[in-house]
């Protein structure tokens, strides 16, 4: 048994021809019922005729056409004002005389190409039913001829602000979709961003050392194993963001959390960097996307420690409030001759970027003397 709460998208999947055809079978039955006969559209208000075969002939051509209406709109307008000018010149005045108003309609909504030659082949079509009415003997007059055009010019009119209503909301929707892309594209480039140099830099860093560790086997051994884990960890990582990328994936993605943290420093304590941890309170139950946003602020600014001041004391202090994690990572001295990878400032405005969507704030900046310190205040979200 179908479900009717199904019928509307089913209904949708059917052919549109199939779709406009009850429509046009519901005109022509309304055209066959005795008491509406002669009480159809009376253009040059010609005494009206009975019914003979030839007013079958005109009722299909004004109905049945209205099946394609959408997919054929020209041929579906020229055959239903072929059977209207029938049913006119012969005075039947069917209901189907209202079918050229749905074709005039769906031809301004629908037709693609040729809609002024349309509009003037029509135009000129009907100064001809017109003369050739007023010529049998009309009594409609040039003001009464005019208003019957004009109708017909606002059911065309109508469908051309369908049609421009239609084309607006798909360019709408194409511009959501093209930056909920631009979006999507610059989150992943983010991500990347971060993981590839955090764990990349660090690498650079412990292979920069593992030079003059030659004469340590001891240390030597324990700085190429930090070396294979952080590589590890980078390929694991990666292969996250990969997943995400592929269009299949349906599994929640890992992401890092302020617990992680601890995992972060010894990485980069591993890499040479003396590192002093203290952290306040405990993570809420929800916090939403603030706990990514800080273990990625925590982890930019431990990277650039690596580049930038390799072997100089670097704090981090962490608190977790009631409503917002507070984040500082300050950094002393500097040293430039250090051999490390170059940066692109694209990590520090990405998580100032990140951070301002979630409500919070973000700076980096040098200290007084030397070194520099990053700040960051990301709400929570949860109540107190």
């Amino acid at each position: 048994m179908v479900d009717p709460r199904t019928f509307p998208d089913s209904w949708r999947r059917w052919p549109v021809t199939v779709r406009d055809l009850p429509l046009a079978l519901l005109i022509a039955l309304a055209s066959a019922v005795p008491a509406l006969q002669d009480r159809g559209t009376q253009l040059g208000d010609l005494p009206g005729r009975p019914f003979d075969a030839l007013a079958v002939v005109a009722i299909a051509l004004e109905c049945l056409p209205l099946a394609i209406r959408r997919r054929w709109p020209a041929i579906a307008l020229a055959l239903v004002s072929l059977g209207f000018t029938i049913d006119q010149l012969r005075a039947y005045h069917t209901v189907a005389g209202a079918a050229l108003a749905v074709a005039l309609l769906s031809a301004g909504a629908y037709l693609e190409q040729g809609r002024r030659t349309t509009m003037v082949v029509g135009s000129a079509a009907y100064v001809a039913l017109a003369v050739a009415l007023d010529r049998q003997g009309s009594t409609e007059g040039v003001s009464g001829f005019v208003t019957f055009y004009l109708v017909l010019a606002l059911a065309w009119g109508a469908g051309a602000w369908l049609r421009q209503s239609r084309a607006a909301e798909a360019e709408r929707r194409h511009s959501v979709a093209a930056t909920a892309r631009a979006a999507e594209r610059s989150r992943i480039a983010g991500e990347l961003h971060d993981v590839v140099t955090h764990h990349v830099t660090a690498m650079v860093v412990q292979a920069e050392a593992a030079r003059y560790l030659t004469a340590a086997p001891d240390r030597l051994d324990t700085t190429l194993t930090a070396i294979t884990d952080t590589g590890r960890r980078a390929i694991a990582d990666l292969r996250i963001l990969l997943d995400l990328l592929n269009p299949d994936h349906n599994a929640d993605p890992r992401t890092p959390a302020v617990g992680e943290l601890h995992a972060l420093v010894e990485q980069t304590r591993q890499a040479g960097q003396p590192v002093e941890f203290t952290e306040e309170g405990s993570p809420a139950e929800t916090t939403g996307g603030a706990e990514v946003a800080a273990y990625r602020v925590v982890q930019e600014a431990l990277t650039n420690a690596l580049k930038y001041a390799h072997g100089s004391r670097t704090a981090v202090h962490v608190r977790h409030g009631e409503r917002e994690i507070t984040v500082e990572i300050s950094t002393e001295g500097s040293d430039a001759s250090a051999a490390s990878p170059g940066g692109s400032g694209r990590g520090l405005a990405g998580l100032h970027e990140r951070v301002t969507v979630l409500g919070g704030e973000f700076s980096a900046e040098l200290r007084e003397g030397d070194g520099f310190v990053v700040r960051a205040r990301i709400p929570t979200g949860s109540a107190s």
